[in-house]
């Protein structure tokens, strides 16, 4: 399957940010496991996200879902055994979440997915929860999924690096509570990732959970019970970075909505790039608004804590005059791809010079037409389709893997733009 992306002139009209991936995967999961019937407004319902929801429904988790809403009655941290092996699927986020939560089921949990998950690294969270108790190792001895894990969180000391996922830590925080007694975990070298942390604490807040943080590198939570909630998942800013991204590169007056001015999520940085680009940028308490012109120049960009806009600001670099440095991002290497290689690789096929570093990219402006993959990356394919918008003449094969975090991508861009 393919899809051809046409050029278009502007991109005009008033849209949704679809829901945060972020914050409902962490919501189906801290719903599951509080004590009481929790409703969840405004979920996102993608690949990714139905795969927590289906692995919290295989742990004993009552959940039915609506449009708008999701009604979960949580077990009180008290996880039944699955009957099956739990396939994941491509969802990274569900596997580093569930590898802590599976501890809480009384016996065994066996967690895989699809290859490319099969890649994704495991070992430091094995090693960090094994530290508090819990019997888990990798199937395959490789530090990788399948993942067998045997319930039993007692707590205690632990760490973890903090250069490779900050989902290691966010998987830890999230089951501590249930521990037998308090954990403490220390993050060890440098924290990256850091704003998604950050979102974990405060969902757990919502639910009533306190985190004793002391702002630098140690956590530490007492045993404690989950209270169900009403919870309004937020706009996504790595998903509305595409429709900013469109709106910043074409002649545009384009209304986000749902976007929090002060949101937790790190992804808001696209605001500043796209700004630092060229692009008019203004935002309220719940909205953003974009008056592009369609000029952008190249920037030097850091996305230590953002890796996920990778793939946008390596397009937009793509489609402006000049050269964009982009850095600190060796981590997105560890995502559905090696993001940082499959962009190199795709730009290139566009025409565009660009070098790969080790934590980033180096790109001058000048993509034309041409054929991309999609390395099975949701990411990729809608940054790929940016640039055909641009220039037009962008095909993507296998193009569907949006689905992942924005399963109306196509739709809402052709609606903006107009396309026929």
């Amino acid at each position: 399957m393919e899809i051809k992306v046409k050029k278009v002139e502007c991109i005009k009209g008033v849209v949704n940010a679809p829901p945060s991936k972020s914050f409902s995967h962490r919501a189906f999961l801290i719903a599951s496991l509080a004590e009481g019937i929790s409703h969840i407004k405004f979920p996102l319902y993608s690949e990714d996200t139905c795969a927590t929801l289906h692995a919290c429904q295989a742990l004993g988790t009552d959940i039915k879902t609506d449009v708008d809403k999701c009604r979960i009655k949580g077990t009180s941290g008290s996880f039944n055994t699955p009957e099956d092996v739990l396939d994941v699927k491509n969802s990274g986020t569900t596997l580093r979440l569930m590898g802590s939560a599976a501890s809480l089921a009384s016996q065994y949990t066996i967690l895989t997915g699809d290859e490319s998950l099969r890649t994704r690294p495991m070992q430091e969270l094995i090693n960090s929860l094994k530290k508090l108790g819990v019997d888990i190792i990798s199937s395959r001895d490789n530090g990788r999924a399948p993942i067998i894990i045997k319930g039993g969180l007692e707590g205690g000391e632990t760490s973890i690096p903090g250069d490779i996922s900050s989902q290691f830590i966010s998987s830890i925080l999230i089951s501590a509570p249930y521990a037998s007694k308090p954990v403490n975990l220390e993050i060890t070298g440098k924290f990256i990732s850091r704003p998604y942390v950050n979102m974990t604490i405060d969902v757990m807040k919502e639910f009533g959970v306190q985190v004793d943080y002391n702002g630098i590198n140690r956590f530490r939570v007492e045993p404690q019970m989950y209270r169900a909630t009403e919870y309004v998942v937020e706009g996504d800013y790595s998903s509305a970075s595409y429709l900013i991204a469109a709106a910043a590169s074409l002649d545009s007056d384009l209304t986000v909505r749902n976007l929090k001015l002060k949101s937790k999520q790190g992804d808001k940085q696209i605001l500043d790039i796209v700004k630092d680009m060229g692009c008019q940028i203004r935002q309220d308490d719940n909205q953003v608004y974009i008056k592009g012109h369609g000029d952008l120049h190249g920037v030097d960009v850091n996305l230590e804590d953002t890796p996920d806009l990778l793939p946008t600001v390596a397009a937009l670099g793509a489609i402006a005059e000049g050269t964009t440095h982009i850095y600190g991002a060796e981590h997105a290497r560890l995502k559905e791809t090696d993001r940082i290689h499959a962009c190199a690789e795709e730009l290139s096929n566009l025409g565009v010079r660009v070098k790969e570093n080790r934590d980033g990219l180096t790109v001058k402006g000048g993509a034309e037409g041409g054929v991309v993959d999609s390395h099975n990356d949701h990411r990729m394919v809608m940054a790929l389709y940016l640039i055909g918008l641009k220039v037009g003449g962008v095909i993507i094969r296998n193009p569907s893997v949006y689905d992942v975090s924005f399963p109306n991508f196509i739709e809402i861009m052709e609606n903006l733009t107009k396309i026929k």
